[in-house]
This record gives C-alpha cells, structure tokens and sequence, in this order.
C-alpha cells in the first residue's frame, strides 16, 4: 500500500459576498478534488485544537498524527530543523520576517509581512548585513528562505508574547511589539535593524523597481527544539515530504522523511506544481508515504485576493491533485489519498482561522459509488460524515482503517 497525504495549505474560507456568497473553493474549477470526494470517504477535522493559535506548525503537527498538547513546543525550532541549525536545550529559536512597515505621521503600520514575497537572493544579503551588525554572543541570526529566517537567543526567554506579523496586517504595530521579561531586547533588536535596513542598497533597488522594502525583522513563533518520535517508529512507514516553507520541511525532519528537493518551489503562484508531484511520485518507488505541502492556497489568502486565492486552488487541483491520481493509478496497484487543508485562510480576513476543515479519504480498492458531490467547506457540515474532533487521530484512521 501506498499513501500520499494532500495538503492545500489555507485552503478553506468563509462564503463571500463579492463571490455570490460562495467560498473560493466553492467557486475554483477542481474537477479533480471533486472526484476524489465523490468516490472516497469525507468528513470533518479540527486541526487546531482549541486553545492554541491557528498555525501551520500545529495543524501539519495534528495532521501527522502527533498530538500538539503532548509534542508542539513552537514553530521557529521546526524551521531551524530544515536550514540545518541544531538548537541546544538552553536555546530558544525565533522566527525572524523580513516585513515592510509604512511610517505614517506618528504611527509604525504593519504593511506587508513578507516585503513583497520577496526573493531569496535579496533576502540573504539583508539577513547577513542584520547579521554582521546585531549577532552577539548571545544571539545569532540565519538565512532562510525569502521573507522567511530565524534568530537563535542563547539561554533566551521563551515566555515572551508575541504576534505574527500576517495577523497584524495595516494595523499599529505599537500594541503588538513584544510583551514580557527582557522584551526590550527583542524590540532593541527590531529597532535597530531598522536603521541597518532602511538605506541598504538592496532596498533602495527595490524602491526604484516599485517594490516593497524589507526595512525591519520581527520576531515570532519561538520555541525549543521538541522530542518527536520518526514516522516510522509509530506507524513501520518509510516517507518523503516535499515543501517551500521550512516549517514543514522542519516536521518531516523530526519524523524522519526523506526531504525532496524540488527546483522552484517558492511558497507562491509561481511554484513548481507539477515538480512536487513527480519528485514525490518518484519518491513513492522507494517510500511508503508522501507528504505533499502547497503553501500558495495560504499565501493568496494573506494577500487578500480571492482572484489569488482561485488560481491557486484550481492550481493545485489540476498540477498536483490530478498528477498524483494519474501517476499512482499508472504506477501502484493499491494506494491511499488524504486530501485536505491544514487550516482555513478566509481572504476577507486576511489571516488563520480555528474551524474544522474538510477532508477526503480514497483508496483505490473503494467500489465507485456514483456519488455526485464538491470537495469545498460545505462538507464539514454534513450529516453521516467522519468528525475528528481530535486532529491527530485521522493519520491513525488513514493509515490503520481497513478498506470500505
């Protein structure tokens, strides 16, 4: 048996009125994510267990099947998992954006959290010259992947309130900056990079070609390295997982998974879609399982554009979604697809949100039972569906439930 698990990152919304009260899902062209639901097993799961905050990290946590209340301990250690940083046990990793902040008369606002998705090459030179100036002994600074990087704070604080940048989008940031024991070295660091960012020539470059200065960090999602057992050790699976963002690319290094290197993936509209697919088919001639992570679907619903939104969906659907089913029905006799969003993205919102989300089980052993139905949100709110209330027990059903 073969397995690949789908995973439409933000790909759920929330009915629009600009969209005649249907949801981009619900509006998107997915022929094939329609079939899947209409020949498999759906039903509903909550990813973010109640209490935690809405993000990837703990929702591909759940969607893995470890239990965040028993293995999550923050985002930023998964990300220095993927760009190679081992954390002692006395460090604390922060994720450091690279963000725009628009200086308003009196006020600081939050304006883009990614400074125009911008590119690695520029990125790197920025968080270097952050590097060269701010690192100390206690505090180190990494290159990661555009908007995307990470400081280590050695014996740092860990109880610090802080705020992802997305969730603060053309908001003051003043009633946001860190909050806590020695948050003012945090907010000294953020200050003073300002300074170092605002007249750096790449930046001046950016301004002249039209786009978004990347003229602060901001510091979020910290945390210490945790103790994961491998995917192997808990379900005898051999896997792969293929991602733009190091979050996800951290989780399957803590699960063991053959990380695959797929030539231009950027987390965006641009991505290589149809790459993920065949490098993780590929993958499947050696392996038991394939995680796929299309980060664009969230992305788009940060931007606020449900034109975005669409493209990336019917995107997914048509390069990865209808990929995978051809090349698995071509390639294995017996195979397993879950299909699904890590969590909702509302476009309107511009940010994450905590409600259950949509999933598809199909196994290529299911009788055709000529059902006519949408993969979108309306799912979740079917009679005679599956509910996982507890997110991490759907890897157990999808992995160990016998064929229907």
């Amino acid at each position: 048996m073969k397995y690949v698990i789908l995973i439409g990152d933000g790909m759920a919304d929330r009915p629009d009125i600009d969209l005649g009260g249907l949801t981009p899902l619900q509006k998107a062209n997915t022929p094939n994510m329609d079939r899947l639901a209409s020949e498999g097993i759906v039903g509903s799961v909550r990813t973010i267990p109640y209490g935690f905050h809405p993000g990837s990290d703990v929702a591909n946590l759940n969607i893995l099947g470890y239990d965040p209340k028993i293995f999550y301990t923050g985002r930023a250690p998964l990300e220095a998992a993927s760009i190679g940083v081992k954390l002692s046990d006395n460090d604390v990793a922060y994720r450091c954006n690279l963000v725009t902040l628009k200086f308003d008369g009196g006020k600081v606002i939050m304006d883009d959290y990614s400074s125009g998705h911008i590119k690695t090459e520029e990125a790197k030179v920025l968080i270097n010259s952050i590097k060269s100036e701010l690192e100390s002994n206690d505090i180190s600074f990494y290159p990661g992947v555009s908007y995307r990087h990470l400081m280590v704070w050695k014996n740092g604080e860990i109880n610090i309130q802080c705020t992802p940048p997305h969730d603060i989008l053309g908001k003051d940031i003043s009633e946001y900056l860190p909050k806590g024991h020695n948050n003012n070295i945090l907010k000294g660091l953020m200050q003073k990079s300002v300074k170092i960012l605002e007249n750096h020539p790449i930046n001046k470059e950016r301004l002249l070609n039209g786009n978004k200065p990347a003229n602060s960090i901001w510091f979020w999602g910290q945390g210490k390295k945790p103790a994961i057992p491998t995917f192997q050790e808990k379900y005898g699976l051999r896997g792969s997982l293929v991602s733009a963002v190091d979050l996800a690319k951290g989780l399957g290094i803590y699960a063991g998974f053959e990380i695959l290197d797929v030539p231009g993936v950027t987390g965006w509209l641009d991505t290589n879609y149809s790459g993920k697919a065949e490098y993780s088919l590929n993958a499947l001639e050696h392996s038991d399982i394939a995680y796929i992570h299309v980060e664009a679907p969230d992305e788009a619903g940060h931007s606020g554009n449900y034109n975005f939104k669409i493209k990336a969906i019917e995107d997914f659907d048509s390069l990865v979604v209808g990929a995978v089913m051809h090349g698995l029905k071509n390639r294995f006799k017996q195979y397993r697809i879950l299909l699904m969003p890590d969590h909702a993205t509302p476009f309107r919102l511009r940010t994450h949100t905590e409600e259950p989300v949509p999933f598809v089980i199909y196994d290529s052993s299911f009788e055709n039972l000529n059902k006519k139905l949408s993969y979108d949100e309306s799912i979740t709110s079917m009679n005679d569906i599956l509910i996982f209330e507890d997110g991490y027990k759907l890897m157990d059903y999808f992995i160990k439930e016998k064929s229907h």
